[in-house]
């Protein structure tokens, strides 16, 4: 049993922010494998279904970015999943546009979506970086994540999406390096 999570703020004028790449890797994922309907649940929208036979749950946190970690905890205490089953879908500044890095543990490295489930759950667990790059000029990066991609960036992760929904057979693996290299090299 594997769970899914998607990181990004649950407001309509939120949709296309940087900061809510995670929400659209989980829709993603969802309309791909035909997971079922989001239901609002464990204080997010929670999805449910098969992919390569193996059981998934994928949530969208509906508590707010900083405290993502909140809704995780409950949903994996009640359907008794252990951390290292978890996978994060999250942006990541320090990490090229349109790049991926996934990898087992770490730092938050400031995000603070990360810190939250840190925080709640530990730091065993996976996290897939979608890289949104870093702001030009003198834009706050708090500004900056918050804006909406523009239209080339929206191509580009659109395009991110789709090599991760066709890659998630090894994500689902946790075979992390092959995944990363198999996404970037789309």
């Amino acid at each position: 049993m594997l769970l899914f999570v998607g990181l990004g703020n649950p407001t309509p004028n939120s949709e296309n922010n940087r900061h809510n790449v995670g929400f659209r890797i989980i829709d993603s994922i969802n309309k791909e494998f035909g997971l079922s309907k989001q239901k609002p649940k464990f204080k997010g929208l929670l999805t449910t279904g098969k992919i390569n036979n193996q059981k998934v749950y994928a949530i969208k946190p509906l508590t707010f970015m900083n405290n993502s970690g909140i809704c995780i905890r409950e949903l994996i205490e009640y359907f008794k999943i252990e951390s290292e089953d978890v996978i994060v879908f999250h942006d990541d500044l320090d990490v090229e546009f349109g790049k991926i890095k996934a990898k087992f543990g770490g730092s938050s490295a400031g995000h603070n979506g990360i810190e939250s489930i840190d925080k709640f759950i530990g730091k065993d667990y996976s996290r897939v970086r979608i890289g949104i790059g870093k702001p030009k000029g003198n834009i706050e990066i708090a500004d900056y994540v918050l804006q909406n991609f523009d239209d080339d960036e929206t191509v580009g992760i659109e395009k991110v999406s789709k090599d991760i929904t066709d890659s998630i057979s090894i994500l689902v693996e946790k075979k992390l390096d092959l995944f990363s290299s198999t996404v970037n090299n789309k």
